[in-house]
């Protein structure tokens, strides 16, 4: 497997301090699995740390409620603060209200708007979405030869993540080696297993014919799986594709049903999140933007992968 480098500027955190950390950590939604696993990569590594605790905040997926447990977090006199965004857009709020209280601000998975203009007191960690969609894609034009029909399952229309995975799709298929590959159904599942078993299930009762699911994430790559068992589809006739190599995501693909997905570090993305926060914190500097590769998973490799988002 491949390891990453994280800058030693925000790893090299002192091994005392006179100062006790507290970190606010905003979350998007705690019902998600690969979401859950990023915070437990924080929490892990803050447990590490010397004299670090954290206060955890859920935005149940509403961004008005997410800014306002940002200004509790800084009202509480936080040391810093991570967030992973319900949406990019309403970042530059949240960016200017913890600079106005010189309060250092770490997002983490979700790319914030501002990403590009981010004070020296914030920093961004992530993996690079133009790698992920465009990893999961190509191998999935490999397996079908270059040509076939596809069903495309996309998280949420105000998702960052979600739009950029879709234009790699895109941009796959637009090339030489895949331009005999059609997307003939696009609709979002907003991340969720049940919404994109649904919407598998009424395409399945239209009776149009395919070859492949694409699904930005391996929650609704499940979905679409399970409606297709349910109805009969045989599993060898159609590939099926997520991102992110969950427990859950590498249990299907074990069954022979997910046939590709993309290994997103939610751990590291978590742990790298934490060491950054608790470097501004501590008036040390980081870099802006710190990545975490994605890597391509196939039941070839998957055994590489089995524990690591944990």
């Amino acid at each position: 497997m491949k390891r990453f480098l994280i800058s030693a500027a925000v790893c090299a955190l002192a091994a005392t301090t006179a100062h006790a950390e507290n970190i606010g950590i905003a979350i998007a939604r705690s019902d998600s699995a690969f979401l859950t696993i990023l915070r437990s990569g924080m929490e892990s590594r803050a447990a590490e740390l010397d004299k670090v605790t954290v206060q955890v905040e859920d935005a149940q997926n509403d961004p008005s409620r997410q800014l306002d447990q940002v200004q509790n977090l800084i009202s509480a006199g936080v040391d810093a603060i991570v967030v992973v965004a319900v949406d990019g857009d309403g970042t530059p709020a949240i960016t200017k209200l913890a600079t106005e209280a010189k309060i250092p601000v770490v997002y983490a998975n979700h790319p914030p708007a501002d990403v590009d203009s981010l004070p020296e007191t914030a920093a961004f960690v992530g993996s690079n979405e133009l790698d992920s969609g465009t990893i999961q894609t190509k191998e999935v034009c490999k397996l079908l030869g270059g040509k076939g029909d596809l069903f495309v399952l996309m998280g949420p229309l105000n998702n960052h993540s979600s739009l950029t995975r879709t234009k790699d799709i895109h941009d796959v298929i637009a090339s030489d080696d895949c331009k005999g590959m059609k997307v003939i159904e696009e609709q979002s599942a907003n991340w969720d297993r049940l919404e994109a078993t649904n919407i598998m299930t009424n395409w399945l009762s239209a009776g149009t014919k395919f070859d492949a699911v694409i699904a930005n994430n391996d929650e609704m790559a499940i979905g679409a799986i399970q409606a297709m068992k349910s109805t009969g589809v045989d599993m060898s006739k159609v590939v099926v594709a997520g991102i992110d190599a969950t427990p859950d995501g590498l249990a299907s693909m074990a069954q022979g049903d997910l046939d590709v997905t993309v290994f997103q570090n939610a751990v590291a993305q978590g742990a790298a999140a934490m060491d950054a926060a608790v470097a501004l914190a501590r008036g040390e500097k980081t870099e802006r933007h710190i990545w975490v590769p994605f890597e391509l998973v196939t039941p070839e490799n998957m055994q590489e992968y089995a524990k690591a988002n944990q």
